[in-house]
């Protein structure tokens, strides 16, 4: 009796696995095509289209141009400034209350800290900027008490919004780097201490060069948090600071220019082109540095 049907059936059943997960998986392709296929189409459609008051539309680089220079190109370059800035910070300072959670024995710090954290890394918007203006704008209650405005001090200024942007990139650090904390194995710093190294060098030579794809991953990912937020900014600081999220607004609601919306829809395509390189350079570091931390 042949036994080749016998050893056909278990790469039937592998096949239909397959076909049973790629046929499970299609809704959730079809609902990204819809919600990010199409409006993605439609932008860079829109970012190359000129129209003429009596003339057929007309395709051109004009409006790419236009977002790349001027008012428009400030504006990015001071949202990427931001962005980077507020991040670096955040990766800092949430590395190191991560690690003074990963190291406490009070098991309830750790539950407190990460909960606040998830509350924390998505709250904001409009409620965020009134909490600060009320807390530390030109009539705050810290302002006035503590006189800062005789010091220079100013919420509506760069400083200030990076102030607001770090109330929540550093708790959304501390929720990402805390896995890659708990990766570090104990030995490793067992077996410097043991060799003489100090808890500098273990630092450096070790857990920092383990912890470098995590926190470089962090980075990124705090930048393009920072990169796309608009609400908290529209309403603290409107236009006294140069961000592209704000000059998108304004071109699709104040500009009588009828091309307006063309460039706006061009400075989003700017956007998106800036965040799937953050997306390119995110992926593979956390890839890399879930080799290590397993």
């Amino acid at each position: 009796m042949s036994t080749a049907p016998l050893s056909a059936t278990p790469a039937r059943r592998r096949l239909r696995k397959a076909a049973a997960g790629r046929l499970a998986v299609a809704p959730l392709l079809v609902f990204v095509a819809l919600a990010f296929g199409v409006p993605a189409l439609a932008m860079a459609f829109g970012a190359f289209t000129t129209y003429n008051p009596g003339q057929p539309s007309q395709y051109t680089m004009g409006n790419i141009s236009a977002s790349l220079h001027g008012g428009y190109l400030d504006s990015l370059l001071g949202s990427v400034k931001l962005s980077a800035l507020s991040a670096l910070i955040g990766v800092v300072a949430g590395l190191m209350l991560a690690q003074a959670v990963v190291t406490s024995r009070f098991t309830l710090l750790r539950t407190a800290v990460l909960s606040a954290s998830g509350v924390l890394a998505n709250f904001g918007g409009v409620p965020l900027a009134f909490a600060f203006i009320t807390t530390l704008g030109n009539a705050g209650m810290l302002t006035t008490r503590l006189h800062l405005d005789q010091h220079g001090w100013s919420l509506y200024s760069f400083n200030g919004l990076t102030l607001v942007y770090l109330y929540f990139l550093i708790p959304l650090m501390v929720l990402s780097v805390i896995p890659s904390l708990d990766g570090l194995r104990r030995q490793w710093r067992e077996a410097a201490q043991n060799n003489g190294a100090t808890t500098w060098q273990y630092w450096r030579h070790v857990a920092l060069p383990v912890l470098a794809p995590s926190l470089l991953g962090g980075f990124v990912l705090l930048f393009g948090t920072a990169f796309a937020a608009y609400a908290t900014a529209a309403a603290m600081v409107g236009a006294s600071v140069p961000l592209i999220t704000l000059q998108i607004a304004t071109a699709l609601s104040g500009n009588v220019d009828p091309n307006a919306t063309n460039v706006a829809l061009a400075m989003s395509l700017d956007m998106v082109v800036i965040a799937t390189l953050v997306m390119v350079v995110y992926l593979p570091l956390q890839r890399r540095s879930a080799r290590w931390l397993v």
